[in-house]
């Protein structure tokens, strides 16, 4: 997967939101906000080709659980890919 270029990241009140960049691509229908991990994410994989498991190691090696144990492969691989999904289905990711 790649991201689609004239995406960015703004702050908007305190909440990270991607926008298109350019008048042609205004449309407020459908608002991406990106909670602390999909902004870790987006930022990590700008530029550059990525697929869910790429995703899923940035989680493993960004967040542990309360006890300080790593978060565990399978959740988040299962994380990284709803966040995928997302992407895709937002038009904001190729494949």
């Amino acid at each position: 997967m790649k991201t689609k270029p004239g995406f960015k990241v703004t702050d908007v009140c305190g909440s990270h939101i991607i926008i298109a960049e350019g008048k042609e691509n205004i449309d407020f229908s459908n608002i991406i906000s990106l909670n602390d991990s999909a902004l870790l994410l987006w930022n990590n994989i700008q530029g550059k080709d990525f697929t869910v498991e790429d995703l899923a190691n940035i989680l493993v090696n960004n967040y542990q659980l309360d006890d300080n144990t790593p978060l565990p492969r399978e959740q988040a691989l299962k994380d990284a890919k709803d966040v995928a999904d997302q992407w895709k289905e937002a038009g904001i990711v190729t494949d």
